[in-house]
Order: C-alpha cells, then structure tokens, then sequence
C-alpha cells in the first residue's frame, strides 16, 4: 500500500511564511498586499471559492474586496469594471472567477486584467512567459502540484509524466511546468486512444479531467506518483460506501454536512500506487496558498521590495 500525499501541511507552512512576510512588509512600507476578486453571475461553486480565497486572505493579513457583479453584465461593462481594478493602486492581485456566464468570452476579459496583477496566472501574457520558461506568475494549482512534489522530492527530471486532462486551468500550464523541469510529458484527454495503456506507462500521472473516480488501478503503473486535481460530489450513499467503505477518519467531516466528496481518481489506486493525493486535503489546499503567494509577490514587485 501506497502512502497519501497531503498537501494541507504544506500549505500551512506556505501560508505561515506569508503571514509573517506580509506583517513586516507591512511595518516597513505602512502598506498591504491587496487582492480582488471579481464575481459575475451566481454559481454556487464560484461563490465558494471565491468565500475560501476571501477567508485566507483574511486570515494572513491581507486585504480582500469581491466584486459581486449581475450575471447578465455586458463586455464592456466587465471590462471598465477590471480596468478600473487596475488603477487601483491599493489591489495588486486581480482574478476573475472562472467560469464565465456563456455570453462574455473568458479570453477576452482576462486579457483585460494587468499583466502585473494577474495573480491567477491565466493572463496571455503569463502563460506566454511560462512557455518562455521566464519569471512571471504561475497557474496555481499547477503551481502548486509542482510544489508538492518538490517538497516530497519526488523527481520530476527524465520521469514519464501523463496527464489527463488539457484546460488552461490546469492541464496546459501543469505541461509547461513539467517540461521546464526536464520532464517528458503527455497530454491526454478524452480522444485519447487507448488511455488506460498510455497512463499506465507513467512515473508521475495527474488526473484532471472532472470525472469521479475515472481512473481506477488499470491506469496506474506500481509504484506511480498519482496526483488527483479532481473534486467531484457524491450524493449518492452506495457510491460513496463502494469508495471509501468504512474509513469514516477521511470524510467524517463532509458526511456530517450531508455529502462527501471525491476525485478524479480511485482511492482505491493507493493500494498500488506509491503516493496518492486525497481528497479532500490534496491539491486543493495548495491552490490557496499559492494565490496568496503570487498576490504577495506582486505586492513586492510593484513596491519594488
């Protein structure tokens, strides 16, 4: 049996240095680290994330505002929204929750944001530049992948990497960041033929694809590093009594709220898998902490410390 690759500790430590950072920062410039969030429309999960990133920033030290805004809001009004955001010298971050209403082209207006506060690292311009393999911020939960593995020193140099799953989010910049680190990469996705065979050929296999439990053990060769990006519900009990059994220690909590959840991977996979990721506690923890790093770091740059 594998062991579980938690990534709430070191998000923890992460945010434990910021906390700290930003109070001396603070002390030395009389300023702080300021991050917007701009909310359109009324999708349950974006309301949550955006709450979990306003709650963090809180916590550290930061200064947080959401910008709720109507989801039948038009592209140009969007637009002089962001932009006014940027001439805002007390925010350095900018992020626009994902995903849009369908009327308003996510390319477009995260193009509108400051390259130098695109926080999310979703900007042309960021993602340009991490293809350049130049400084600049970086996709956080991809960043955040890439810090898990660093902190178990897990070698991602001349390992066969796979990955499930090409979004922006996650998929393409996770590549690039994997390639930047002498990795040899595949992207997989739906059209894949024969998946299960290429995924099995992996050393570091990362799942982010949306679909729970999609990858089950045919998929993962002994020994792997499996990284689950994916967070799926279950409402249903006899799903969840088939994947977790009667480890109640892993989703007590979530039980009691009336739902428990799952990734993209089989929790079932640790039996052969050499790390797994859980969830929750894995990857999603980290993608906070490294948007109140970037925040942090434009902060910097922008009061040239």
């Amino acid at each position: 049996m594998g062991e579980w690759l938690e990534g709430r500790s070191l998000a923890k430590e992460i945010k434990e240095k910021i906390k700290i950072e930003v109070e001396t920062l603070s002390e030395k410039t009389g300023k702080i680290p300021g991050l917007a969030a701009v909310l359109v429309g009324e999708n349950k999960a974006s309301q949550i994330y955006v709450r979990t990133k306003e709650k963090a920033c809180q916590r550290l030290g930061l200064m947080s505002e959401v910008i709720q805004l109507p989801g039948n809001i038009s592209s140009v009004d969007l637009t002089e929204k962001i932009q006014a955001l940027n001439q805002r010298d007390d925010v350095h971050g900018i992020l626009v929750q994902l995903p849009l209403p369908p009327a308003l082209n996510p390319f477009e207006m995260i193009s509108v944001i400051d390259p130098d506060k695109d926080v999310d690292g979703f900007h042309p311009n960021s993602l340009g530049r991490l293809l350049w393999n130049q400084g600049g911020f970086k996709a956080c939960t991809p960043f955040g992948v890439m810090e898990l593995l660093k902190s178990r020193q897990i070698k991602i140099e001349g390992a066969s990497v796979v990955i499930i799953g090409r979004s922006l989010i996650v998929g393409k910049p996770l590549a690039a960041m994997m390639t930047n680190e002498n990795g040899t990469v595949s992207v997989c996705h739906s059209r894949t033929k024969t998946l299960s065979e290429v995924a099995a050929e992996a050393d570091i296999l990362v799942a982010a694809m949306g679909k729970a439990a999609f990858v089950t053990e045919e998929f993962v060769k002994e020994g792997a590093v499996v990284i689950d990006v994916g967070i799926n519900q279950l409402d249903d009990e006899e799903k969840v009594n088939l994947y977790y059994g009667d480890d109640e220690k892993r989703h007590k909590d979530l039980r009691e709220k009336g739902y428990t959840l799952i990734g993209d991977v089989d929790p079932r996979v640790i039996d052969k898998a050499r790390f797994l990721t859980p969830v929750p506690r894995g990857v999603g923890p980290l993608t906070v902490a490294m948007l109140m790093r970037n925040t942090l770091d434009s902060f910097k740059r922008q009061q040239k410390l």
